[in-house]
């Protein structure tokens, strides 16, 4: 996925589902410094982590 579309997700009202290696996440926030987006597992919200956004994928 790329850094505008990601943006866009996060500007979005409307819940768009996105996956990290087929695993249901959110989208905290990105570094677009470093291209990598803060993400937590969908329904856990347990732990977030850093993960390159050329992983995340919209459904």
């Amino acid at each position: 996925m790329n850094l505008n579309r990601i943006k866009e997700i996060l500007a979005s009202e409307e819940e768009i589902l996105v996956n990290y290696h087929g695993i249901p996440v959110w989208i905290e926030s990105i570094e677009t410094a470093t291209s990598m987006a803060l993400v937590s597992q969908r329904g856990t919200h347990d732990e977030s982590r850093l993960v390159p956004i050329d992983g995340l994928e919209e459904i």
